[in-house]
């Protein structure tokens, strides 16, 4: 199988340190213009994705993201911010990164170049057939996620992946292969730019599309947001008014009592 690192190609632009920083951010925004494009070519296959975790997680499942350097910081992005912005349990959604949690603020060396590794992480959490597991890997070579992936395979765990490279190692490993191809980047091989952009679009696309099918939004609306703060409690009190019509001292009161914006509307409905 003929296999080129996009990712790993030179750069389009050279002498970069001899341009201005108007010519630098030229070159990087005229470059990143051509990432939503990219990502919109493999909509079916995001689709199928999609599916099947909508179709895991209504059975009890869980979404595991598993990634080293970048793309895991990514998934472990996208997993944390599901309870806040979803309403939804802690370990519903699970973002693993090659060297632990000390990665994700720090690179372990080598980390991700043990193929058996991710396997071990994944067995942490009793992983199991009703479970879904996505490989992010820019390169598409990474054996800490493809070791993790082909492991999932042969204990019948379905697999996923986000490779920013055509027909690499990990879509042998994966059931629902995501390769959204973004080119070399600006700096050469610095696939945090375009490939980890190109990611952070389908992670969006992944949890965003599976939740509004799992029910937790209403309307438009994120109706089972945790309310942590001021500013999600004062958009918690919008909401109400919106919704029911009535005066922004009444859905504070609601907000208060009930502090869920799905358990006020329901309470408020039922009192009619």
């Amino acid at each position: 199988m003929d296999f080129t690192k996009t990712t790993e190609q030179d750069s389009h632009y050279n002498h970069l340190e001899t341009k201005s920083i108007s010519n630098l951010l030229t070159a990087i925004n005229n470059e990143d213009e051509t990432v939503p494009k990219a990502v919109k070519k493999v909509l079916p296959e995001l689709e199928n994705l999609i599916s099947k975790v909508v179709f895991q997680l209504k059975s009890g499942g869980r979404l595991f993201y598993i990634g080293s350097g970048t793309s895991g910081r990514l998934g472990i992005l996208d997993a944390s911010e599901c309870p806040p912005t979803f309403g939804v349990p802690q370990g519903l959604v699970i973002g693993l990164i090659a060297g632990g949690d000390t990665a994700i603020r720090k690179a372990v060396e080598f980390a991700e170049d043990d193929p058996k590794q991710g396997w071990k992480d994944l067995k942490n959490y009793d992983i199991s057939s009703k479970d879904i597991v996505v490989g992010i890997a820019a390169s598409g070579t990474t054996p800490y996620v493809i070791g993790a992936l082909k492991a999932c395979q042969m204990k019948q765990i379905s697999t996923g992946c986000i490779t920013c490279n055509a027909k690499s190692t990990i879509t042998k490993v994966s059931d629902y292969p995501i390769e959204v191809v973004v080119g070399p980047e600006v700096v050469t091989g610095s696939s945090r730019m375009k490939a980890g952009t190109a990611q952070k679009l389908i992670l969006n696309m992944i949890t965003t599309t599976a939740m509004i099918k799992l029910g937790h939004i209403m309307g438009n609306k994120m109706v089972d947001m945790q309310l942590s703060n001021d500013k999600l409690v004062n958009r918690g009190i919008r909401m109400l008014m919106n919704e029911l019509q009535i005066k922004e001292v009444k859905a504070k009161a609601l907000i208060l009592k009930y502090q869920n914006v799905r358990a006020a509307i329901n309470a408020y409905e039922n009192e009619k």
